[in-house]
């Protein structure tokens, strides 16, 4: 039984989270198909788990999958904070670029503290990105670009042409990472994602 004398302060730190499902991604384009960001951390999560068990059971890795896991899907939380900012603005220029990096980091930080003092120390690696080890870091931003582009291919599959661009321009970054785990998911699970529920159930 829980000692209730412990449990000393009342945080908004879940209700924060909870607020993720109402923000949207991809406010710049037209959706076939609305994405919010619990759904895409979500996804983000389980990429990242199964690019840290490719690369340990095929590429030598020794990565704990299910910190890497937990990490990815609090990957977005200052996004309750700051919003989603739109890739192309976020990279239009260096000075925006470096000014939006700080208010992440200090949206990281009011997070963390509204956490039970207690419980701070075990949510840093999941909530600051510096605190991350650096090979948790490459594998969620990899499985991150993959769920973009994974939603790129579902709207243009919709016939949505707004996102061909961001497609393109997402598999040559996915490409360019080099990492072996990330090759392997992209050949062996990414091309089922294009297929429809009766085309899923011949294979």
């Amino acid at each position: 039984m829980v000692d209730a004398a412990k449990i000393s302060v009342s945080t908004p730190f879940y209700a924060y989270l909870s607020r993720l499902r109402w923000i949207k991604r991809w406010g710049l384009k037209r959706n076939a198909h609305d994405e919010n960001v619990m759904e895409h951390s979500w996804e983000v999560a389980v990429i990242a788990h199964t690019l840290a068990l490719i690369k340990n059971r095929y590429y030598g890795g020794n990565l704990d999958a299910n910190a890497v896991a937990a990490a990815a899907l609090y990957h977005d939380i200052t996004e309750v904070i700051t919003g989603d900012l739109p890739t192309p603005i976020k990279y239009h220029s260096e000075a925006i670029n470096v000014a939006y990096k700080q208010i992440e980091k200090q949206a990281e930080k009011e997070l963390l503290k509204l956490l039970p003092s207690e419980l701070q120390a075990d949510f840093e690696t999941l909530i600051l990105h510096d605190a991350m080890p650096e090979e948790h870091v490459r594998i969620i931003k990899a499985a991150d670009k993959i769920s973009a582009y994974l939603k790129c291919q579902a709207e243009m599959k919709a016939g949505n042409t707004e996102f061909e661009t961001a497609a393109q321009e997402l598999a040559e970054t996915i490409a360019g990472y080099r990492q072996p785990e990330v090759v392997f998911f992209m050949q062996a699970f990414a091309p089922s994602c294009g297929l429809t529920l009766d085309g899923l159930m011949r294979t």
